[in-house]
Protein backbone atom coordinates (compact mmCIF):
# COMPACT_ATOMS: atom_id res chain seq x y z
CA UNK A 1 0.00 0.00 0.00
CA UNK A 2 1.48 3.42 -0.94
CA UNK A 3 2.29 5.83 1.86
CA UNK A 4 0.02 8.72 2.73
CA UNK A 5 1.98 11.91 2.08
CA UNK A 6 1.78 15.29 3.78
CA UNK A 7 3.98 18.33 4.14
CA UNK A 8 3.72 18.20 7.94
CA UNK A 9 2.79 15.35 10.27
CA UNK A 10 1.76 16.13 13.83
CA UNK A 11 1.80 13.14 16.16
CA UNK A 12 -0.60 13.79 19.02
CA UNK A 13 -3.72 15.91 19.23
CA UNK A 14 -3.20 17.68 22.56
CA UNK A 15 -2.66 21.40 23.00
CA UNK A 16 0.74 21.54 21.28
CA UNK A 17 -0.33 19.26 18.45
CA UNK A 18 -3.59 21.06 17.76
CA UNK A 19 -1.94 24.49 17.70
CA UNK A 20 0.85 23.18 15.46
CA UNK A 21 -1.62 21.66 13.00
CA UNK A 22 -3.91 24.69 12.95
CA UNK A 23 -0.93 26.98 12.34
CA UNK A 24 0.54 24.86 9.56
CA UNK A 25 -2.84 24.50 7.85
CA UNK A 26 -3.44 28.25 7.96
CA UNK A 27 -0.02 28.73 6.39
CA UNK A 28 -1.25 26.71 3.41
CA UNK A 29 0.57 23.37 3.71
CA UNK A 30 -0.93 19.88 3.84
CA UNK A 31 -0.96 18.72 7.45
CA UNK A 32 -2.33 15.75 9.37
CA UNK A 33 -2.75 14.99 13.05
CA UNK A 34 -2.21 11.35 14.05
CA UNK A 35 -4.19 10.84 17.26
CA UNK A 36 -4.03 7.51 19.11
CA UNK A 37 -7.41 7.98 20.81
CA UNK A 38 -10.82 7.54 19.23
CA UNK A 39 -12.77 10.58 18.12
CA UNK A 40 -15.05 10.09 21.14
CA UNK A 41 -12.15 9.97 23.62
CA UNK A 42 -9.89 12.58 22.03
CA UNK A 43 -9.32 15.50 24.40
CA UNK A 44 -9.77 13.33 27.49
CA UNK A 45 -6.43 14.01 29.17
CA UNK A 46 -5.31 13.94 32.81
CA UNK A 47 -4.81 17.59 33.70
CA UNK A 48 -5.32 20.05 36.53
CA UNK A 49 -7.54 22.02 34.14
CA UNK A 50 -6.24 25.42 35.32
CA UNK A 51 -5.22 28.10 32.80
CA UNK A 52 -4.44 31.81 32.91
CA UNK A 53 -6.81 32.57 30.05
CA UNK A 54 -6.64 32.73 26.27
CA UNK A 55 -4.88 36.06 25.79
CA UNK A 56 -1.44 34.44 25.42
CA UNK A 57 -2.69 31.74 23.04
CA UNK A 58 -1.60 32.17 19.40
CA UNK A 59 -4.38 33.64 17.29
CA UNK A 60 -4.82 30.65 14.97
CA UNK A 61 -7.97 29.30 16.59
CA UNK A 62 -11.23 30.90 17.71
CA UNK A 63 -10.09 31.88 21.19
CA UNK A 64 -13.43 33.35 22.14
CA UNK A 65 -15.16 30.09 21.26
CA UNK A 66 -12.61 28.19 23.34
CA UNK A 67 -13.28 30.42 26.33
CA UNK A 68 -17.04 30.39 25.89
CA UNK A 69 -17.46 26.64 25.45
CA UNK A 70 -14.75 25.12 27.67
CA UNK A 71 -14.04 27.62 30.46
CA UNK A 72 -16.38 26.40 33.17
CA UNK A 73 -15.00 28.76 35.85
CA UNK A 74 -13.30 31.97 34.75
CA UNK A 75 -13.51 33.57 38.18
CA UNK A 76 -10.24 32.34 39.71
CA UNK A 77 -8.70 35.28 41.56
CA UNK A 78 -6.44 33.77 44.24
CA UNK A 79 -4.18 30.87 45.13
CA UNK A 80 -4.47 29.19 48.51
CA UNK A 81 -1.56 27.20 49.93
CA UNK A 82 -2.61 24.90 52.76
CA UNK A 83 0.06 24.18 55.35
CA UNK A 84 -0.05 20.58 56.60
CA UNK A 85 1.26 21.97 59.89
CA UNK A 86 -1.74 24.30 60.15
CA UNK A 87 -2.86 27.56 58.59
CA UNK A 88 -3.12 28.77 55.00
CA UNK A 89 -1.40 31.26 52.74
CA UNK A 90 -3.80 33.24 50.57
CA UNK A 91 -2.30 35.09 47.59
CA UNK A 92 -4.27 37.32 45.26
CA UNK A 93 -3.55 36.74 41.58
CA UNK A 94 -2.43 39.65 39.46
CA UNK A 95 -4.20 40.89 36.35
CA UNK A 96 -7.32 39.08 35.22
CA UNK A 97 -6.66 36.03 37.38
CA UNK A 98 -7.21 32.59 35.90
CA UNK A 99 -9.75 29.97 34.93
CA UNK A 100 -10.52 26.27 35.14
CA UNK A 101 -11.68 24.38 32.07
CA UNK A 102 -13.54 21.24 31.14
CA UNK A 103 -10.42 19.61 29.72
CA UNK A 104 -12.22 17.18 27.44
CA UNK A 105 -14.37 19.87 25.87
CA UNK A 106 -11.31 22.11 25.61
CA UNK A 107 -9.45 19.36 23.72
CA UNK A 108 -12.40 18.68 21.44
CA UNK A 109 -12.63 22.34 20.46
CA UNK A 110 -8.90 22.56 19.69
CA UNK A 111 -9.12 19.55 17.39
CA UNK A 112 -12.24 20.92 15.72
CA UNK A 113 -10.48 24.26 15.20
CA UNK A 114 -7.49 22.48 13.65
CA UNK A 115 -9.84 20.63 11.30
CA UNK A 116 -11.60 23.88 10.39
CA UNK A 117 -8.21 25.37 9.56
CA UNK A 118 -7.69 22.55 7.07
CA UNK A 119 -5.83 19.81 8.96
CA UNK A 120 -6.74 16.15 8.44
CA UNK A 121 -7.23 14.22 11.67
CA UNK A 122 -6.65 10.47 11.81
CA UNK A 123 -8.10 9.03 15.02
CA UNK A 124 -7.36 5.55 16.44
CA UNK A 125 -3.88 5.84 14.91
CA UNK A 126 -0.97 4.57 16.99
CA UNK A 127 2.60 5.32 15.93
CA UNK A 128 4.79 2.22 16.06
CA UNK A 129 8.00 3.32 14.37
CA UNK A 130 9.80 6.23 12.74
CA UNK A 131 11.01 6.37 9.15
CA UNK A 132 14.49 7.87 9.07
CA UNK A 133 17.12 8.18 6.36
CA UNK A 134 19.50 10.93 7.42
CA UNK A 135 16.41 12.84 8.56
CA UNK A 136 13.01 11.88 9.92
CA UNK A 137 10.79 11.24 6.91
CA UNK A 138 7.60 10.01 8.54
CA UNK A 139 6.14 7.27 10.72
CA UNK A 140 4.60 3.82 10.59
CA UNK A 141 1.27 3.40 12.34
CA UNK A 142 -1.36 0.84 13.27
CA UNK A 143 -5.06 1.59 13.18
CA UNK A 144 -7.72 -1.02 13.91
CA UNK A 145 -5.51 -3.83 12.67
CA UNK A 146 -4.19 -2.14 9.55
CA UNK A 147 -0.67 -0.76 9.10
CA UNK A 148 -0.15 2.59 7.36
CA UNK A 149 2.96 4.58 6.48
CA UNK A 150 2.82 8.36 6.59
CA UNK A 151 5.55 10.40 4.93
CA UNK A 152 6.20 14.11 5.44
CA UNK A 153 8.85 16.78 5.05
CA UNK A 154 8.57 17.59 8.76
CA UNK A 155 7.28 15.48 11.66
CA UNK A 156 6.22 17.36 14.79
CA UNK A 157 6.35 15.23 17.93
CA UNK A 158 3.43 16.23 20.17
CA UNK A 159 3.05 12.71 21.55
CA UNK A 160 3.49 13.67 25.19
CA UNK A 161 5.90 12.78 27.96
CA UNK A 162 8.44 10.03 27.25
CA UNK A 163 7.41 10.01 23.59
CA UNK A 164 7.83 6.77 21.65
CA UNK A 165 9.04 8.79 18.65
CA UNK A 166 12.17 9.79 20.52
CA UNK A 167 12.79 6.18 21.54
CA UNK A 168 12.62 5.08 17.90
CA UNK A 169 14.55 7.96 16.31
CA UNK A 170 18.34 8.03 15.99
CA UNK A 171 19.15 11.34 17.65
CA UNK A 172 22.86 10.73 18.19
CA UNK A 173 24.08 13.29 15.65
CA UNK A 174 21.76 16.31 16.04
CA UNK A 175 21.75 18.64 19.05
CA UNK A 176 18.42 17.15 20.17
CA UNK A 177 18.45 16.73 23.98
CA UNK A 178 18.72 13.04 24.85
CA UNK A 179 19.74 13.64 28.47
CA UNK A 180 16.32 12.42 29.58
CA UNK A 181 15.44 9.86 32.26
CA UNK A 182 12.39 8.71 34.21
CA UNK A 183 13.73 10.44 37.33
CA UNK A 184 12.99 13.80 35.65
CA UNK A 185 9.27 13.06 35.49
CA UNK A 186 6.40 12.74 37.91
CA UNK A 187 3.41 10.46 38.00
CA UNK A 188 0.11 12.27 38.45
CA UNK A 189 -3.48 11.24 39.13
CA UNK A 190 -6.68 13.25 39.25
CA UNK A 191 -10.38 12.82 39.85
CA UNK A 192 -13.30 15.09 39.05
CA UNK A 193 -15.58 15.05 42.08
CA UNK A 194 -19.12 16.42 42.36
CA UNK A 195 -19.93 17.82 45.83
CA UNK A 196 -23.37 18.54 47.24
CA UNK A 197 -22.88 22.18 48.29
CA UNK A 198 -20.88 25.01 46.66
CA UNK A 199 -17.34 25.21 48.02
CA UNK A 200 -16.11 28.42 49.63
CA UNK A 201 -12.96 28.38 47.47
CA UNK A 202 -14.75 28.53 44.11
CA UNK A 203 -12.57 31.57 43.26
CA UNK A 204 -9.28 29.90 44.19
CA UNK A 205 -6.74 27.29 43.20
CA UNK A 206 -5.94 25.32 46.34
CA UNK A 207 -2.58 23.59 46.84
CA UNK A 208 -1.42 21.35 49.68
CA UNK A 209 2.10 19.87 49.95
CA UNK A 210 2.44 16.11 50.24
CA UNK A 211 5.37 13.79 50.85
CA UNK A 212 8.27 13.63 48.39
CA UNK A 213 7.86 17.19 47.08
CA UNK A 214 4.48 16.46 45.59
CA UNK A 215 1.30 18.43 46.16
CA UNK A 216 -2.43 17.91 46.20
CA UNK A 217 -4.58 20.30 44.26
CA UNK A 218 -8.24 21.28 44.55
CA UNK A 219 -9.29 23.24 41.46
CA UNK A 220 -13.01 24.14 41.17
CA UNK A 221 -14.30 23.58 37.64
CA UNK A 222 -17.62 24.90 38.98
CA UNK A 223 -18.78 25.70 42.50
CA UNK A 224 -19.71 22.04 42.97
CA UNK A 225 -17.38 20.19 40.57
CA UNK A 226 -13.80 19.96 41.79
CA UNK A 227 -10.71 18.68 39.98
CA UNK A 228 -8.73 16.93 42.72
CA UNK A 229 -5.29 15.52 42.02
CA UNK A 230 -1.69 15.00 43.08
CA UNK A 231 1.68 13.82 41.83
CA UNK A 232 5.02 12.49 42.99
CA UNK A 233 8.54 12.58 41.60
CA UNK A 234 9.65 9.37 39.92
CA UNK A 235 13.07 9.67 41.58
CA UNK A 236 11.42 9.23 44.99
CA UNK A 237 9.83 6.24 46.66
CA UNK A 238 6.44 5.70 44.97
CA UNK A 239 3.36 7.17 46.59
CA UNK A 240 0.08 5.29 46.40
CA UNK A 241 -1.57 8.13 44.57
CA UNK A 242 -5.18 7.02 44.84
CA UNK A 243 -5.02 6.21 48.55
CA UNK A 244 -3.16 9.44 49.39
CA UNK A 245 -5.77 11.45 47.52
CA UNK A 246 -8.67 9.62 49.09
CA UNK A 247 -7.19 9.96 52.59
CA UNK A 248 -7.02 13.74 52.21
CA UNK A 249 -10.47 14.02 50.62
CA UNK A 250 -11.96 12.17 53.60
CA UNK A 251 -10.68 14.88 55.96
CA UNK A 252 -12.52 17.62 54.07
CA UNK A 253 -16.18 18.10 55.05
CA UNK A 254 -17.17 19.50 51.66
CA UNK A 255 -16.59 16.06 50.13
CA UNK A 256 -19.00 14.18 52.36
CA UNK A 257 -21.32 12.09 50.16
CA UNK A 258 -19.55 13.38 47.06
CA UNK A 259 -19.56 11.53 43.70
CA UNK A 260 -16.54 10.73 41.57
CA UNK A 261 -17.36 11.61 37.94
CA UNK A 262 -14.03 10.88 36.24
CA UNK A 263 -10.55 9.58 37.06
CA UNK A 264 -7.34 9.50 35.06
CA UNK A 265 -3.56 9.37 35.48
CA UNK A 266 -0.56 10.52 33.46
CA UNK A 267 3.19 11.15 33.49
CA UNK A 268 4.45 14.73 33.42
CA UNK A 269 7.92 16.24 32.97
CA UNK A 270 9.18 18.10 36.05
CA UNK A 271 12.47 19.21 34.54
CA UNK A 272 13.83 22.07 32.47
CA UNK A 273 12.77 22.23 28.80
CA UNK A 274 14.92 20.22 26.41
CA UNK A 275 18.10 22.14 25.57
CA UNK A 276 17.29 21.51 21.91
CA UNK A 277 14.14 19.92 20.52
CA UNK A 278 15.11 19.83 16.86
CA UNK A 279 16.68 17.34 14.45
CA UNK A 280 16.60 17.06 10.64
CA UNK A 281 12.93 16.77 9.68
CA UNK A 282 11.86 16.61 13.34
CA UNK A 283 10.65 19.02 16.05
CA UNK A 284 9.33 18.14 19.52
CA UNK A 285 6.75 20.31 21.27
CA UNK A 286 4.78 20.46 24.52
CA UNK A 287 5.22 17.63 27.02
CA UNK A 288 7.37 15.81 24.45
CA UNK A 289 9.97 18.57 24.90
CA UNK A 290 9.33 19.18 28.64
CA UNK A 291 7.54 22.47 28.02
CA UNK A 292 5.93 22.27 31.45
CA UNK A 293 6.29 24.39 34.57
CA UNK A 294 8.44 22.04 36.70
CA UNK A 295 6.97 23.19 40.01
CA UNK A 296 3.24 23.31 39.19
CA UNK A 297 2.99 20.90 36.25
CA UNK A 298 1.18 23.54 34.20
CA UNK A 299 1.88 23.02 30.51
CA UNK A 300 -0.98 24.47 28.46
CA UNK A 301 0.39 27.98 27.66
CA UNK A 302 3.88 26.73 26.78
CA UNK A 303 2.46 23.93 24.63
CA UNK A 304 0.28 26.35 22.67
CA UNK A 305 3.23 28.67 21.95
CA UNK A 306 5.60 25.82 21.12
CA UNK A 307 3.18 24.23 18.67
CA UNK A 308 2.68 27.56 16.93
CA UNK A 309 6.40 28.38 16.70
CA UNK A 310 7.30 24.87 15.54
CA UNK A 311 4.76 24.97 12.72
CA UNK A 312 5.97 28.35 11.50
CA UNK A 313 9.57 27.10 11.37
CA UNK A 314 8.46 23.90 9.63
CA UNK A 315 6.54 25.79 6.95
CA UNK A 316 9.45 28.14 6.29
CA UNK A 317 11.90 25.23 6.00
CA UNK A 318 9.56 23.46 3.59
CA UNK A 319 9.29 26.55 1.40
CA UNK A 320 13.09 26.88 1.33
CA UNK A 321 13.79 23.17 0.88
CA UNK A 322 15.95 23.00 4.03
CA UNK A 323 14.10 20.45 6.17
CA UNK A 324 17.10 18.09 6.15
CA UNK A 325 19.12 20.65 8.14
CA UNK A 326 18.16 21.18 11.79
CA UNK A 327 19.62 24.69 11.59
CA UNK A 328 16.50 25.56 9.60
CA UNK A 329 14.44 24.99 12.76
CA UNK A 330 16.87 26.59 15.19
CA UNK A 331 14.92 29.79 15.75
CA UNK A 332 12.21 27.60 17.29
CA UNK A 333 14.65 26.54 20.03
CA UNK A 334 15.67 30.13 20.62
CA UNK A 335 12.07 31.34 20.92
CA UNK A 336 11.28 28.65 23.49
CA UNK A 337 14.39 29.18 25.62
CA UNK A 338 14.22 32.98 25.70
CA UNK A 339 10.49 32.93 26.47
CA UNK A 340 9.07 30.46 29.00
CA UNK A 341 12.14 28.20 28.81
CA UNK A 342 14.32 30.50 30.90
CA UNK A 343 11.68 30.74 33.63
CA UNK A 344 11.07 27.00 33.77
CA UNK A 345 14.82 26.30 33.86
CA UNK A 346 15.23 28.74 36.75
CA UNK A 347 12.32 27.24 38.67
CA UNK A 348 13.81 23.78 38.25
CA UNK A 349 16.64 24.89 40.53
CA UNK A 350 14.16 25.20 43.40
CA UNK A 351 12.92 21.66 42.71
CA UNK A 352 16.49 20.40 42.98
CA UNK A 353 17.10 22.41 46.16
CA UNK A 354 13.82 21.27 47.73
CA UNK A 355 14.63 17.64 47.03
CA UNK A 356 17.45 17.79 49.56
CA UNK A 357 15.06 18.54 52.46
CA UNK A 358 12.47 16.60 54.40
CA UNK A 359 9.05 17.89 53.40
CA UNK A 360 8.15 18.96 56.96
CA UNK A 361 11.34 21.02 57.28
CA UNK A 362 10.76 22.53 53.87
CA UNK A 363 7.18 23.47 54.72
CA UNK A 364 8.36 25.14 57.93
CA UNK A 365 10.81 27.32 56.02
CA UNK A 366 8.48 28.18 53.15
CA UNK A 367 5.65 29.00 55.58
CA UNK A 368 7.83 31.69 57.16
CA UNK A 369 8.55 33.43 53.85
CA UNK A 370 6.42 36.34 52.58
CA UNK A 371 3.65 35.03 50.38
CA UNK A 372 4.14 37.51 47.57
CA UNK A 373 7.76 36.49 47.14
CA UNK A 374 6.70 32.86 46.77
CA UNK A 375 4.12 33.93 44.22
CA UNK A 376 6.72 35.92 42.29
CA UNK A 377 8.99 32.90 42.01
CA UNK A 378 6.16 30.67 40.80
CA UNK A 379 4.39 33.06 38.47
CA UNK A 380 7.02 35.36 37.06
CA UNK A 381 10.62 34.66 36.17
CA UNK A 382 11.77 32.10 38.73
CA UNK A 383 13.37 34.69 41.03
CA UNK A 384 12.16 37.11 43.67
CA UNK A 385 13.41 40.14 45.62
CA UNK A 386 12.48 41.90 48.88
CA UNK A 387 12.71 45.40 50.30
CA UNK A 388 15.00 46.01 53.29
CA UNK A 389 12.06 46.23 55.68
CA UNK A 390 10.61 42.97 54.45
CA UNK A 391 14.01 41.31 54.77
CA UNK A 392 14.24 42.34 58.43
CA UNK A 393 10.73 41.05 59.18
CA UNK A 394 11.54 37.79 57.43
CA UNK A 395 14.70 37.36 59.52
CA UNK A 396 12.63 37.55 62.69
CA UNK A 397 9.99 35.11 61.44
CA UNK A 398 12.53 32.59 60.21
CA UNK A 399 14.78 32.45 63.27
CA UNK A 400 16.24 28.94 63.43
CA UNK A 401 16.22 28.54 59.64
CA UNK A 402 18.85 31.11 58.73
CA UNK A 403 21.28 28.55 57.32
CA UNK A 404 18.59 27.20 55.05
CA UNK A 405 17.59 30.71 54.01
CA UNK A 406 21.17 31.59 53.16
CA UNK A 407 21.26 28.52 50.94
CA UNK A 408 17.96 29.53 49.36
CA UNK A 409 19.32 33.02 48.74
CA UNK A 410 22.25 31.51 46.85
CA UNK A 411 19.83 29.39 44.81
CA UNK A 412 17.84 32.52 43.99
CA UNK A 413 21.04 34.17 42.75
CA UNK A 414 21.91 31.16 40.63
CA UNK A 415 18.40 31.21 39.17
CA UNK A 416 18.97 34.82 38.10
CA UNK A 417 22.33 33.87 36.52
CA UNK A 418 20.69 30.98 34.71
CA UNK A 419 17.94 33.17 33.35
CA UNK A 420 20.54 35.53 31.89
CA UNK A 421 22.30 32.60 30.20
CA UNK A 422 19.02 31.46 28.65
CA UNK A 423 18.46 35.00 27.36
CA UNK A 424 21.75 34.51 25.54
CA UNK A 425 20.70 31.25 23.87
CA UNK A 426 22.71 30.88 20.63
CA UNK A 427 21.32 32.00 17.30
CA UNK A 428 22.57 28.87 15.53
CA UNK A 429 23.73 25.34 16.41
CA UNK A 430 27.34 26.52 16.11
CA UNK A 431 27.19 28.18 19.52
CA UNK A 432 25.23 25.43 21.24
CA UNK A 433 28.06 23.54 22.96
CA UNK A 434 29.61 26.71 24.37
CA UNK A 435 26.21 27.84 25.64
CA UNK A 436 25.59 24.50 27.30
CA UNK A 437 28.99 24.67 29.01
CA UNK A 438 28.03 28.02 30.54
CA UNK A 439 24.70 26.66 31.72
CA UNK A 440 26.28 23.51 33.17
CA UNK A 441 28.75 25.62 35.15
CA UNK A 442 25.78 27.18 36.96
CA UNK A 443 24.32 23.73 37.57
CA UNK A 444 27.62 22.50 39.02
CA UNK A 445 27.58 25.45 41.41
CA UNK A 446 23.99 24.61 42.37
CA UNK A 447 24.93 21.02 43.23
CA UNK A 448 27.84 22.30 45.31
CA UNK A 449 25.64 24.77 47.21
CA UNK A 450 22.79 22.34 47.87
CA UNK A 451 24.56 18.99 48.08
CA UNK A 452 21.99 17.60 45.66
CA UNK A 453 22.77 14.73 43.34
CA UNK A 454 23.05 15.85 39.71
CA UNK A 455 19.68 15.75 37.99
CA UNK A 456 21.04 15.76 34.44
Amino acid sequence: MPAETYDVLVVGGGTAGAFAAATAAREGVDVAILERKSEEEAGHIACGDAVKGTSTFPDVIDRERLRRESFTNDGIRRAVFENPQGGTLDIQMQGDGGAVVDRKRYGEILLDEAAKAGADIHYDTVVQDVIQNGKVEGVKTASKGSVTTYEADVTIDAAGALSILQDRTDLSDPTFDTNVSYSQFCSAYREVIEVQEPVDYHDALVFKPTAELGYLWYFPRTKTEINVGLGFQMNKDPMKLVSVLRDDVRTRPEFENATVKDKLGAALPTRRPYDSATAPGFIAVGDAAAHVNPTTGGGIPGAAKAGYWAALEAVEAISEGTTDDEAAFWDYNRKVQTDFGKRFAAMDLYNIWGGTYDVDDLVSVISALPGQQIADVMARDGTASMSLGLKLKTLVRTFGHWGTLLELRKVNGLAADLRDIYDDYPTSPDGFEAWRDRRDAVMDELYEVTGADPKY
